[in-house]
């Protein structure tokens, strides 16, 4: 299992499964060992029970949800920054995301 799980939610899932494959490129380039995937708005409970992940990153499209996350789980949530997404730049999510998880195990 990787040492760290990060996870991704967008509307429908579509556009961070694109980012998810160039955050995985950069993280084996970097020699990250991380499970990095994507879920849907609507499965993001369903998929925090299954998977456990270490971070939640949210797609610009769903910022309204960052609130209500943060309020109810105890793993760092944080909306994707939108140029970052709109370049598909998974190098800079990555970093994001694992300073998130550096930053709550401290």
């Amino acid at each position: 299992m990787a040492e760290k799980t990060i996870m991704l939610a967008c509307n429908a899932g579509m556009s961070t499964s694109l980012l998810v494959t160039k955050m995985q490129k950069a993280a084996e380039a970097d020699g990250q060992d991380v499970t990095i995937f994507a879920a849907a708005s609507n499965d993001i409970n369903n998929q925090l029970e299954q998977q456990h992940p270490d971070v939640l990153m949210l797609g610009p499209q769903v910022r309204y949800m960052a609130a209500d996350l943060k309020k109810k789980l105890d793993i760092p949530v944080d909306v994707i920054n939108m140029q970052d997404y709109g370049l598909m730049n998974g190098e800079k999510v990555l970093k994001a995301a694992l300073k998130l998880i550096d930053e709550k195990e401290a």
